[in-house]
């Protein structure tokens, strides 16, 4: 199967997405190995590949990857979304509610007015000492 010239984020659903991981995972008769503990395995082994591309450079490199890198990057964080949407499935859970969820989590946790420009709550640069 080619992708169509047409898929983008902007047309594609997460509900798409699942159904193209369903379907190809049910083609291959592979649910027997698709468990929440191989998954999250997946999940990781896949996240590690994928930073293997970042190790031993500059957050500055990092930013301007070559072509051959760049599509080398592309596919790994599809590997690591792949078993994501695939943990989903297993699982069933909504992806959209879940993310939307997580986010009122993080803005209750992290607060925009405090954070900003922070990293975390270990972060004591006070940014607006450097203006002084």
């Amino acid at each position: 199967m080619e992708t169509p010239a047409e898929t983008s984020d902007d047309t594609t659903t997460v509900a798409d997405l699942r159904k193209l991981v369903s379907d190809f995972v049910a083609e291959r008769d592979w649910e027997q190995f698709h468990n929440p503990k191989n998954l999250a395995m997946s999940i990781a082994v896949e996240a590690a590949e994928l930073m293997e591309h970042f190790q031993w450079i500059s957050g500055e490199q990092s930013q301007q990857p070559s072509a051959d890198d760049r599509v080398e990057i592309e596919a790994e964080l599809a590997d690591v979304l792949c078993y994501c949407m695939g943990m989903a499935n297993a699982l069933d859970i909504d992806i959209a509610t879940a993310m939307h969820a997580k986010m009122v989590r993080n803005r209750n946790k992290y607060p925009a007015e405090e954070f900003r420009g922070r990293f975390g709550y270990n972060d004591t640069t006070d940014k607006r000492d450097d203006l002084t």
